[in-house]
């Protein structure tokens, strides 16, 4: 029981050390269970025991005889399962040839260089060297996003690591099945039309139930056959349950069936997929930090001193800077990836909790079928796995600033909200070469942001999915501009500090417009245009002007007549080098410096030439200058 629990809390730990210090919890994770397992055995225990004993002499501990095996098979299939449900293969025809070529060349780069490199350095045999290589393919998301979080980046170079994680994490674990799947139908013995026959079983069977049951389970939901406080459990129990029926047909296909499972019922369009999602998240964290603490404890000292060499160096180093970069080089022939970009995504390239993960249960099952080689599958891989990941959490901000590709200013704009006085706002900025991004939890507004070509995002403001999200780095405004005067204040209160970075902005309030004791330091454009005013102005006149300024004072004539035009309101200043300025609410602070600069509105045309218009700018130029 103390056990039990105390791998619950130390778990719990990991994860919140994790978040703090913005690292991959799989390093403070598998450290934890290193030092509670074979390191506290070795060195802190009079006894020679393990603080926590996942397995004792095959027959006492936390999980004694195979109920490990179950225990990590049942955990490992919901990992696999959330990791299909991530996979968009819409998302892979759309995602253009770099990231295709990375999760296709890239990885067979990976699966035969690694395969090769393990055989020849380590003496593995042919069998294990590809399970070994096929493991080493996935990175994951759980550990690029911590890494690169607070690293800007052009959009472009996190968007490749972002997605190539992402996608590839279901497809390398797909391919380590398999591979694993072919050794295991003949474990120990030469490969014969038997084993062919026993493989092609396994293969059918998994893709069979997953993409059976995938489609019974959407159509049970869609049908609302089951309550809605239900749904997960019973999802849950149903991936348990394809996973134990389809291994009952054909020995070790549950793996592959619920990946298939999972990918089938991700691509569907089921109105509850981000329910399921969500929960099996929650679940994953609550697994994986069991599980990893359990998988490192069992390690015994023996193995971690027969990976003890320079075999182990060299092997790590051939994939890290030979096998990866390779990888990265032939699949961006021919794309607009400049070379320092093209380096910084080969240094960049973490293996993570679905290779630790398989690993250390491919390792217990192979070991336990006597197959030779197997006991060096899960220390190899942790090795691979820590390794990476310290050189990237260490070095990549590093890195990013020696190759160039570290932005020095973040020009990126968040805008909350996708009304159609966003859309027109954005739109703008986008055609004036910024990077945009529009979020908000009306799917439609989303819908019509993309249709006109912007980035646009569906998100809950009181969710932290923002924050994970790579590929705003280069975010450097946040302008609030929803209807909510609270969503507004609260987006900019909870955004600002890392979206922010160069201002963080929102709409006045009706009360902050009554006078200029009420004007906030963060408001908008000016004080006499809140939402509805300009939503008013938006549907009247739905397009932005740009007029050339003179000069500061000329600048101010137009800012006076804005004030009392309601069909005019500012929005940016472009200075001569073409760079945005945001207007605030404080709007006549904003300093012009010589010709050549731009005021951009929205409204109606503004003819300068009319003679009614030159007399107002002249007469509010003779009153601003006595």
């Amino acid at each position: 029981m103390l056990e039990l629990g105390g791998i619950i809390i130390l778990g719990i730990l990991a994860q919140w050390v994790a978040w703090k210090f913005k690292i991959p919890a799989i390093l403070p994770l598998i450290l934890i269970g290193l030092l509670v397992g074979p390191i506290a055995a070795e060195f802190l225990s009079e006894d020679g025991t393990k603080w926590i004993e996942p397995i004792w002499n095959g027959e006492e501990g936390l999980f004694p005889g195979e109920s490990l095996f179950y225990f990590v098979s049942l955990a490992i299939s919901i990992i696999l399962f959330e990791g299909g449900l991530t996979l968009r293969l819409g998302e892979i025809k759309n995602l253009g040839p770099v990231i295709t070529k990375l999760i296709s060349v890239g990885s067979l780069v990976t699966f035969f260089g690694a395969a090769v490199a393990a055989y020849f350095i380590f003496g593995l045999s042919w069998e294990i060297s590809f399970l070994f290589s096929a493991l080493v393919i996935v990175t994951g998301p759980t550990v690029i996003t911590p890494i690169l979080r607070n690293i800007p980046l052009k959009k472009d170079v996190s968007a490749v690591l972002k997605w190539e994680g992402i996608l590839i994490d279901p497809i390398g674990a797909l391919v380590a099945v398999l591979v694993f799947e072919f050794i295991s139908v003949d474990a120990g013995g030469e490969f014969t039309k038997t084993a062919f026959i026993e493989f092609g079983k396994i293969v059918l069977f998994g893709a069979t139930f997953g993409f059976t049951f995938a489609h019974a389970l959407n159509l049970i939901l869609n049908k609302k056959l089951v309550p809605h406080y239900l749904m997960n459990v019973f999802t849950l129990a149903c991936v348990l349950g394809v996973f134990v029926l389809s291994d009952a047909f054909a020995h070790e296909s549950g793996l592959l069936a619920v990946v298939v499972m999972g990918m089938v019922l991700g691509n569907s369009k089921s109105p509850y997929l981000k329910d399921i999602l969500y929960f099996k998240e929650s679940l994953s964290v609550l697994l994986i930090s069991i599980l990893f603490i359990l998988l490192a404890a069992n390690i015994n000292m023996s193995e971690l001193y027969s990976i003890y060499n320079w075999n182990t160096v060299a092997l790590f180093a051939v994939i890290v800077f030979l096998i990866r970069p390779a990888g990265v080089f032939l699949s961006t022939v021919g794309s607009p990836l400049k070379l320092n970009e093209k380096l910084f995504i080969s240094w960049v390239g973490p293996r993570g909790i679905v290779a630790a993960g398989i690993a250390s249960l491919f390792g217990l099952k192979l070991a336990s079928e006597g197959v030779p080689y197997a006991e060096y599958i899960t220390p190899l891989v942790f090795v691979v796995v820590l390794g990476t990941v310290l050189l990237n959490a260490t070095t990549a901000r590093l890195f990013a600033k020696m190759v160039g590709v570290f932005l020095e200013k973040s020009d990126g704009i968040l805008i909350v909200g996708a009304s159609k006085l966003s859309r027109l706002i954005g739109h703008y900025l986008e055609t004036h070469d910024r990077h945009v991004v529009l979020i908000d939890s009306n799917q439609s507004n989303v819908a019509k942001a993309k249709e006109l070509g912007l980035e646009a995002i569906t998100t809950n403001i009181y969710s932290d999915n923002l924050i994970d999200n790579i590929e705003l780095n280069d975010v450097g405004y946040l302008m609030a501009l929803t209807g909510n005067a609270e969503i507004n204040r609260y987006a900019i209160n909870k955004f600002g500090k890392q979206f922010g970075e160069n201002g963080s902005f929102r709409l006045v309030t009706v009360d902050e417009m009554k006078g200029d004791k009420n004007n906030p330091r963060e408001g908008l454009f000016s004080q006499t245009d809140d939402y509805n005013n300009l939503t008013n102005l938006v549907r009247k006149y739905p397009s932005i002007q740009e007029i050339d300024l003179k000069g500061a004072e000329h600048y101010r004539s137009f800012i006076d007549i804005t004030d009392k035009d309601k069909d005019i309101a500012p929005l940016f200043v472009k200075d001569d080098q073409g760079e945005f300025h945001i207007i605030t609410s404080f709007n006549k602070e904003v300093e012009i410096s010589g010709e050549g600069w731009q005021l951009v509105y929205l409204g109606k045309p503004f003819d300068i030439e009319a003679n009614e218009t030159k007399e107002q700018v002249k007469k509010d130029i003779q009153e601003s200058n006595r």
